[in-house]
Formats: structure tokens, C-alpha cells, sequence
């Protein structure tokens, strides 16, 4: 396996592999577990390879606290809240986890967690979860980086917010305490994201610098920006994965319903095969339409020794005579026999030599 890959269960993720598209359910859920099971099926019939959770309690994220600092700012979509009542709301039970891997893993979904602490690494670490997840506001919490690293597990890190520096720390800590393969998602920490502040192409830039798989956390509204991404080179797309938006929730308002994800997923597939390779051959789909290219026709009936001109043979389409390149030579050259009108024209219909 090379550097720029990465492998997930049974899946290599990476330069030459499909996309792999992660259904985030996060708060979805709604503190529904049957909503979280209808989530998963969903997410499976719509086309997901993975479906993803948040692993927290409110206690582990954050203290119940109604000092300034831990209310939610005005200009948020959860302001009037505090962080203990937003993490309250959104959690997942930890009881689920293992009730959910099941339910994934019965119809074919990979399941992992993003852990924000020490013991849900451990939690997570005992239900075998194939992979980590650190979460953009996480990529500087140095400490639960090398916890993460110490699984020896793959490891893929959303780098919203982050500087280059910061970023360069994160990778290196990583790599430094076990963790062989990486993943770099290219994300905005914004909720919606607005697809002005994406700035895609940063993901070429990331996997030439880090030559690891790159891929995108994606918070806009739509999947044309995920599409995009794909034209370059993400390798990885993740989104939030909602039954219906009007079920509201914390991540209601930027995540996608079934529909529109599964639209996303068949427009990457087709995107995947579009981009193909480099190749100025015509391919097997062209071939038969090579006949309908231009060539050299006689257009008028032609007596023997008369002479080529403008008037007795053009350039016209279907493709069987020689190619319009050779008009020039063709011209002034005299018919060795009578040459019908419609006839393609060929070196040996006309006196002396020919051809290139």
C-alpha cells in the first residue's frame, strides 16, 4: 500500500480508489434511537460507504457553566444557548454505539466515531472501530492526538480553521506517536459553510504536500461543492446525513436529506469515471463515430484522364475516402478509370504516387 493510501475494513481509500462518502449523523438522531437505525438504513440505501457518530458526553466537552465564556455567541446558529445544553441536546448515547456498529455493519456500512476525549479513544478502541476521526476543533488538543496515535489505528483529520503550521503539527505528532496512515480533510468550520469560503484548492496543495489521501468535510448546503472536490482529487467526502431537515436538531439546517445525498453519491460516481485518465486516442465509445469525420469524395462523375479539381472532389462527411489533408496533393492528379459521384477517394483511383 502506498503513503497516499489508507485502508478502511476491507476498503483502500487513496490515489486510484473510488471516492469514499461518510454519512455524519452527529445530533440527527434527535435522542432517537429509532431514528438513528432509520438514519443508518437510509444512509445505506442512498449510497454511503460509511456512516459516522460523535463520540462525547456534554461532562467530556465542556463545563456547566453560566460564566460569559460558555454561552454560544449571538452570530451562531445555536446562539441562547449555553455549551453544556448544545452538547446535551446533540450527544449519543455511549450505550448506542455498540447497538448501531451492529445495525452498520448488518447492511454493509462501516461505522466509526470522532472521539473529543481520552476515554471515548478508549470506549471506541474496545467496540474495534477501523479508523479515527479528529475533528477540526480537536486537531490542536496535542494530548488526545497521541492517545488517538496509540491505537496505531488510521487516523483521518479535518483541518478547518487550521493554519498550515498547525496542521504540520498535528501530522507530525501523529506520525510521531505510531499512526502510519493519514487522512487530510479539507473543511470550513462554518455551519452552513458558504461555498465562497471553501477554497478547494487546497486539496491538491494538501496531497502534494503531505502525500497522504485527501478528502472533504463538507458543511454547504448541496452536493455540488462535494462534486467539485472530487475533480480534485478528494479522495474522501463526508457529510451530515439527515432523514427530513424539518425534523430540526442542532445539525439540521446543513445536513442533507436521502435524496439529495444519493443524487450527490451517482454524480460522484459519474464524475469518478469522467475524469479517467490522460488519453488522446479515440476510445471505444469513439470509434464508431470516426465514419462520420470528414474526407475526400469525388462529387462529380469523372471520365478517365480527366483532372482532379475543386469542382469534382471536396471535403465531406462520412469518413471512408482519404483524409482532408491530402486535398492538395490530390488536385491536378488525372482519373485512371470512370469514378462515380459519391465515390470516396482512394490513391488508386488517380495516376502517380500519393500519401504520406
Amino acid at each position: 500500500m502506498n503513503q497516499n493510501q489508507m485502508k478502511i475494513g476491507d476498503r483502500l481509500i487513496g490515489e486510484g480508489q473510488p471516492c469514499y462518502i461518510v454519512a455524519e449523523i452527529s445530533a440527527n438522531h434527535n435522542q432517537s434511537f429509532e431514528n438513528a437505525e432509520k438514519i443508518i438504513h437510509a444512509a445505506k440505501k442512498a449510497g454511503a460507504d460509511a456512516v459516522k457518530l460523535q463520540t462525547y458526553t456534554p461532562e467530556t466537552m465542556t463545563l456547566d457553566c453560566e460564566r460569559e465564556d460558555f454561552q454560544i455567541p449571538s452570530d451562531s446558529i445555536w446562539s441562547g444557548k449555553k455549551l453544556f445544553e448544545l452538547y446535551a441536546e446533540a450527544y449519543t448515547p455511549w450505550d448506542w454505539h455498540p447497538k448501531l456498529q451492529r445495525i452498520a455493519h448488518d447492511c454493509g456500512l462501516e461505522f466509526f466515531s470522532t472521539p473529543f476525549d481520552e476515554t471515548a479513544v478508549d470506549f471506541l478502541e474496545n467496540l474495534r472501530i477501523p479508523v479515527f476521526k479528529v475533528a477540526s476543533f480537536e486537531i490542536v488538543d496535542l494530548p488526545l492526538l497521541k492517545k488517538i496515535a496509540g491505537t496505531g489505528k488510521p487516523v483521518i483529520v479535518s483541518t478547518g480553521m487550521s493554519s498550515l503550521a498547525e496542521i504540520e503539527e498535528a501530522v507530525a505528532t501523529l506520525r510521531k506517536e505510531g499512526t502510519k496512515e493519514i487522512a487530510l480533510l479539507k473543511c470550513t468550520s462554518a455551519y452552513p459553510a458558504s461555498p465562497s469560503g471553501m477554497n478547494l484548492l487546497s486539496i491538491p496543495y494538501l496531497s502534494k504536500s503531505y502525500n497522504v489521501p485527501i478528502g472533504l468535510s463538507d458543511h454547504t448546503l448541496g452536493g455540488h461543492v462535494a462534486i467539485a472536490a472530487v475533480t480534485l482529487g478528494a479522495n474522501i467526502v463526508e457529510k451530515h446525513f439527515i432523514l427530513s431537515r424539518s425534523d430540526g436538531g442542532p445539525d439540521s439546517s446543513f445536513s442533507m436529506e436521502p435524496e439529495e445525498f444519493s443524487h450527490m453519491v451517482t454524480a460522484i460516481r459519474d464524475v469518478e469515471q469522467a475524469l479517467g485518465g490522460i488519453s488522446f486516442e479515440p476510445n471505444s465509445e469513439e470509434q464508431k463515430s470516426l465514419c462520420f469525420r470528414r474526407s475526400l469524395f469525388v462529387v462529380q462523375d469523372v471520365q478517365p484522364g480527366e483532372q482532379m479539381t475543386f469542382k469534382n472532389v471536396r471535403s465531406i462527411r462520412p469518413g471512408y475516402g482519404l483524409a482532408p489533408k491530402f486535398l492538395e496533393q490530390i488536385l491536378g492528379k488525372r482519373a485512371k478509370k470512370p469514378i462515380q459521384k459519391g465515390t470516396p477517394l482512394s490513391w488508386g483511383l488517380v495516376d502517380g504516387e500519393g500519401g504520406a
